[in-house]
């Protein structure tokens, strides 16, 4: 029997291209295993999936105890009792709440001078900017060209109307960590609120936030191989540290953070906590190897300048400019491994990132950057791969602008 004729034209079926090499974990991390089975528990029909505030039956009584095994469980790795916990949306949440519920709930505006430093995430600078039009009293310090900050300068800038000081514990670009410990006896010594945007550095580094003296700290769970969409911040219980909410609408979290508790979220959060208290060291010694083993690598190539004091970074960054090649064609090329740039992109051109720019690095090196960052599930041939990859391509790009000369 003959077959019909048919248009159909035939499916052209294109190969599924490999997955590149993932060295962003800076940016995100993938949710660990046991992270997920936990997640999953507090789902299912048969699990602790109801409404934490749900006080009259059982479904909500587990859901509640879920919620306080995992405030244990980041209140453990930061060595703080459970209460001072309040769980948020992420760190950006986390960090509002922290510097606009300090200053609104500053009973006197003559404590309306706030200190923070030109090279933090948006999401500092951003409500500190906001508070300035409002009236307050705003210092920006620029760090030193390592990224760190002159202490005594810091200490110069207190006054009697000094109500907050905000330092990013890890730089998310380039991954210099501050003297948390010594800036907090700075701000203790002159009884300034002391918060600390620690995204970058929970799970990665030990935090005692007695020790460090730190009255506010905001963290994310995404980074530390929790879910997106959850995180916390700590407030300071004695002396206690009072906040103005940016929410209403319920009693939540002592009333600083109202709205239902996603309880799958939390529980993820806690469980991600739990395992960095872990296999935090292990975790340390596994990255800043693969780490160095990269900057080893990518030093060889020559023209290639390391972004922040190489001596005080986290475990995990490396950030990079590279002498010799435009910044739009070398991320376009690396098509095999994500990374991130070191500044912000638009369709029309590149700005520096401001973080460069506040070290004094020249414009077309901030437009040459790269910020690589290694994880938990990295490994070693990763490295080697990525260090040939990137050699092959930088080599390319000089070779097609042999204009362009080293050191200008």
């Amino acid at each position: 029997m003959a077959t019909k004729p048919t248009n159909k034209k035939p499916i052209n079926k294109k190969p599924i291209n490999k997955k590149p090499m993932y060295l962003d974990y800076a940016a995100s991390t993938p949710v660990d295993p046991k992270v997920m089975a936990v997640m999953q528990e507090c789902l299912e029909l048969d699990g602790d999936f109801g409404n934490p505030a749900s006080v009259t039956h059982s479904y909500g009584w587990a859901a509640s105890q879920r919620i306080e095994i995992a405030r244990k469980q980041v209140a453990d790795l930061i060595k703080c009792e459970p209460k001072s916990i309040v769980f948020t949306s992420g760190a950006t949440e986390s960090n509002n709440l922290a510097i606009l519920g300090a200053a609104r709930q500053a009973i006197t505006k003559t404590k309306n001078h706030i200190i923070t430093v030109s090279t933090e995430h948006k999401a500092v600078l951003q409500p500190c900017q906001a508070l300035a039009s409002e009236g307050f009293d705003v210092s920006f310090v620029k760090p030193m060209q390592n990224g760190l900050l002159d202490l005594n300068n810091l200490e110069k800038l207190i006054t009697k109307n000094t109500l907050l000081i905000s330092v990013m514990h890890v730089n998310n670009e380039t991954g210099v960590v501050q003297n948390i410990a010594k800036i907090g006896k700075i701000a203790k010594k002159h009884d300034v609120i002391f918060h600390v945007d620690a995204a970058q550095s929970l799970g990665k580094l030990p935090i005692d936030v007695d020790e460090l003296n730190v009255d506010l700290m905001s963290f994310s769970a995404h980074k530390i191989y929790g879910p997106k969409g959850v995180g916390a911040l700590y407030v300071r219980r004695y002396p206690r540290v009072r906040l103005a909410p940016l929410l209403f609408g319920g009693q939540q979290e002592d009333g600083m953070r109202p709205g239902t508790l996603a309880t799958h979220q939390i529980a993820g959060f806690g469980e991600a906590c739990r395992i960095a208290n872990e296999c935090m060291s292990e975790d340390k010694i596994h990255c800043e190897r693969l780490r160095h083993l990269l900057y080893e690598g990518l030093m060889s190539l020559g023209g290639v300048h390391v972004n922040g004091s190489y001596e005080h970074l986290s475990p995990v960054h490396l950030n990079v400019s590279i002498e010799g090649v435009d910044g739009e064609s070398l991320l376009l090329s690396l098509e095999h491994i994500a990374v991130s740039a070191g500044s912000a992109c638009s369709s029309t051109h590149v700005e520096p990132s401001h973080v460069l720019t506040a070290l004094g690095v020249p414009r077309k090196l901030a437009q040459s950057t790269i910020r690589f960052s290694v994880g938990r599930f990295t490994r070693a041939d990763d490295m080697v791969q990525t260090i040939e990859y990137v050699r092959q391509e930088i080599q390319r790009l000089r070779d097609l602008s042999p204009w362009q000369i080293f050191g200008t």
